[in-house]
């Protein structure tokens, strides 16, 4: 069988919205494919290796993709992707030949906290952000060297931006906010930072006034060249554009659920 994203559509079409999974012809890659849904969601998460289960595997963490196969799973690697576990590798089938697999299941997204107009200001956006995407791998990126990293920039940088590079990691939000893991200053002569980008070219900064960085105000450069300003941190930022549909820049939208799909292997 020859593996392509094409290929991919068409065997996660035959499988369906819901919970199921398919063995797949002997002859085909696994590894193949597990790089295709790579390219596709980002890092998996290995739930099985050599037959052993990760003892940490629960349904926060794709349990669900190991339901049919009860013990005879070999391999298996997991995606989530908003709502749904969507998972690769190889099993045993009912004569015991180990045969490559593909397999989704219902995932369970934890309701995101309401976020209003008026928020108090004790509110920590980040374990907001957390609780949106349902994120539950540990964190990412937690010794980066911010002294090293706000030395070169010549500027400290606000701390809930440092929470969620330390927290995430490299990846994008909903798959399509890339949080980039330094600023960029291409827009320094502006008094800009960048901090987070879309494919659509829209570019979120903050503006760099003031010596304190956790006042530094979000500002949106749209595609054709808008400044586009809001009163508020990074985090708050992308907390509302996930979940109000009445922003200006939402992603509530398009997406019903909310995620953050990793670029690289969790550390």
């Amino acid at each position: 069988m020859e593996l392509t994203q094409a290929t991919v559509n068409d065997l996660l079409a035959q499988l369906g919205p819901g919970d199921s999974y398919m063995y797949l012809p002997s002859d085909l890659d696994p590894q193949a494919l597990s790089d295709l849904l790579d390219g596709r969601y980002g890092a998996a998460r290995t739930l099985v290796l050599d037959g052993f289960t990760d003892p940490t595997v629960d349904e926060s963490r794709g349990a669900a993709l190991l339901v049919p196969f009860e013990d005879r799973a070999v391999k298996t690697r997991a995606w989530a992707y908003g709502d749904q576990w969507v998972g690769t590798g190889s099993a045993r089938d009912a004569e015991g030949a180990e045969r490559p697999v593909l397999v989704v299941a219902h995932r369970e997204v934890p309701e995101p906290l309401a976020v209003g107009p008026d928020e108090d200001e004790d509110v920590d956006w980040m374990e907001r952000l957390i609780r949106i995407t349902g994120w539950t791998q540990p964190a990412q990126r937690p010794d980066v060297d911010w002294a090293e990293v706000e030395s070169r920039l010549g500027t400290a940088l606000p701390s809930d931006y440092k929470r969620m590079v330390e927290t995430f990691g490299e990846g994008a939000f909903d798959g399509f906010l890339d949080l980039h893991q330094e600023p960029w200053t291409s827009l320094r002569e502006d008094g800009l930072l960048i901090w987070a980008s879309t494919e659509h070219k829209n570019l979120y900064c903050w503006r760099a006034d003031g010596e304190d960085p956790d006042r530094w105000p979000v500002v949106v450069q749209s595609f054709d060249g808008e400044d586009v300003p809001f009163d508020c941190q990074g985090t708050e930022f992308v907390c509302r554009i996930l979940t109000d549909p009445h922003h200006p820049f939402t992603m509530a939208r398009y997406f019903d659920t909310h995620w953050f799909m990793n670029y690289r292997e969790s550390v």
